[in-house]
């Protein structure tokens, strides 16, 4: 594995990367839509998703382009739970929520503290709700949440990888052993837990990826998630296009997300997605990329492995 950037520096380093942020309104997210997607129950229904607009995370993960999205000051009181009553005032009705907001939903600096209640109120007529957190920052202020709340609360965390080694260049700010503990306190706390896990992170060649997605599969389930949900690593941030030039990262192949989903799917120990946002960045062929987006999104809605996709190209267009 190649000298890595010194830890104290990689902050510094990857803010020194970014091009400019979005304009956006600390009164309205800045996107939300309903999608399709298998409950725990089994069943696929509609979820509500709201990407919520608030400071920016204090965690500059390597790989992560969520800041584009956010602002550089704690929005004012009442305005997080505005836009969660702004997008679902336009929504058709839907069985769950998601607040997902490029940041952490249990940051006092992100979520003002005092729209928790509100928010609470707004989310009554669902029953599930799934927000979005940092390991280090789940504690008491999630159960203050969970008791506000008429659904049943998911807490989804960011996992990304169980190598080790890998974990602390993303610049994660977390060890394996803080995934683990945030996931034991909310399971024993009666709140769910989904896994964001990275396909191909970099540091990582296009096996060693495959590898050890399937190992973070595991070790989210091993930690009581019920849910992993397997990202593409992509560029977009400044940093991730440095790393590839550098030859220290490149984009997964889409073989090789089916390959991990059909890994997760077939361990039967809880639902498992693969994230198909911007999923023809990772066409190779013409023919059978889209073939093997669908051959994804059947899976994510079936939660069983698809018959394989063939094609002569051998991924190589």
């Amino acid at each position: 594995m190649p000298p890595t950037i010194p830890d104290a520096a990689v902050g510094r380093w990857v803010a020194s990367l970014r091009s400019s942020k979005n304009a956006v309104d600390p009164r309205r997210p800045h996107a939300f839509f309903v999608e399709p997607e298998r409950s725990e129950a089994g069943a696929v229904e509609d979820t509500a998703t709201l990407f919520l607009v608030n400071r920016e995370c204090p965690f500059r993960c390597l790989m992560c382009d969520l800041w584009r999205n956010t602002t550089d000051r704690r929005v004012p009181d009442g305005a997080i739970a505005a836009q969660v009553g702004y997008a679902l005032s336009r929504l058709p009705p839907a069985p769950h929520v998601k607040l997902y907001n490029a940041g952490n939903f249990f940051d006092s600096q992100a979520v003002p503290p005092g729209d928790l209640p509100r928010i609470a109120e707004l989310l009554a007529p669902f029953r599930t709700a799934v927000v979005e957190c940092h390991p280090r920052l789940v504690g008491p202020r999630c159960l203050a949440f969970r008791d506000l709340l008429r659904p049943a609360l998911c807490v989804a965390m960011g996992l990304e990888t169980a190598h080790a080694e890998v974990l602390r260049r993303l610049n994660k700010g977390m060890t394996l052993d803080d995934f683990a503990k945030a996931a034991d306190f909310l399971r024993q706390n009666g709140v769910g837990v989904r896994a964001f896990l990275l396909l191909r992170p970099p540091f990582l060649d296009e096996a060693e990826g495959v590898e050890w997605a399937k190992r973070s599969i595991r070790f989210a389930f091993d930690a009581g998630a019920e849910c992993c949900v397997a990202i593409p690593t992509r560029d977009g941030n400044g940093a991730m296009e440095r790393l590839r030039a550098d030859g220290l990262w490149a984009p997964p192949r889409i073989e090789s997300l089916e390959e991990a989903l059909e890994y997760g799917v077939s361990l039967q120990r809880g639902r498992v997605f693969a994230d198909l946002w911007d999923i023809e960045k990772l066409f190779r062929c013409p023919r059978c990329g889209p073939a093997r987006a669908r051959r994804l999104d059947a899976m994510n809605r079936t939660q069983a492995v698809a018959p394989p996709v063939v094609c002569d190209c051998r991924g190589a267009a």
